[in-house]
């Protein structure tokens, strides 16, 4: 009942400059990740309200990627509307996710094959490689539990160390958007700088 999200967020990408170049001008658009890794499934990320993070992101790819497909670290932002979202930081929701599971589960299961599993890469505690949550979640939207197509998926992640001992949060907390159905996004524009002369609102 509550999963079409009223008004509008603004989400940003980390990419290479050339792309954010074309994109702005009308010349690309943003390409859809298909990985079977991705964390919400297959479509355009973005880092909500977070331009800092998607920056961070872009210079991490940067220094990882073996394609190299990053030069130079920019971010694109982009003015939202999440549509029909299937939103995972609604209560309802995660029991959708539960039922896409146990689907998926049963499938792998009558066909003797082994479920994708979620893991961490070198070095980190994190699960980065999430194969296993990129498969349910693209279970939902095969139409197996859910009729309706989803325009979109959101997520709170909790990743990188703790800020401090105990705490309950993390250096690289942060909310994720995946748009898979490209007219949620209404226009791109050029993040700003701050001018420090003034207040912030």
């Amino acid at each position: 009942m509550y999963s079409t999200k009223p008004g509008l967020i603004l989400g940003f990408h980390g990419c290479d400059e050339s792309i954010v170049e074309k994109v702005l001008k009308g010349d690309d658009d943003l390409i859809k990740s298909q990985n079977e890794y991705d964390w919400l499934g297959n479509g355009i990320y973005f880092w909500e309200n977070s331009a800092e993070r998607a920056y961070d992101f872009a210079k991490e790819l940067m220094n990882t990627s073996r394609n190299k497909s990053i030069k130079k670290p920019a971010v694109i932002g982009a003015v939202i509307n999440l549509g029909y979202c299937l939103d995972l930081i609604d209560f309802s929701n995660l029991q959708l996710l539960k039922e896409g599971y146990e689907i998926l589960e049963q499938t792998y299961l009558n066909n003797n094959m082994e479920l994708p599993q979620n893991i961490p890469v070198k070095n980190s505690s994190d699960i980065l490689i999430r194969k296993l949550d990129c498969k349910v979640i693209e279970t939902i939207h095969q139409g197996m539990i859910n009729r309706k197509q989803f325009d979109s998926v959101r997520s709170v992640f909790w990743e990188g160390n703790e800020l401090y001992k105990t705490a309950g949060f993390k250096e690289k907390n942060h909310i994720q958007i995946c748009i898979r159905n490209p007219n949620c996004i209404k226009g791109y524009f050029l993040p700003r700088i701050l001018n420090e002369e003034w207040d912030r609102v």
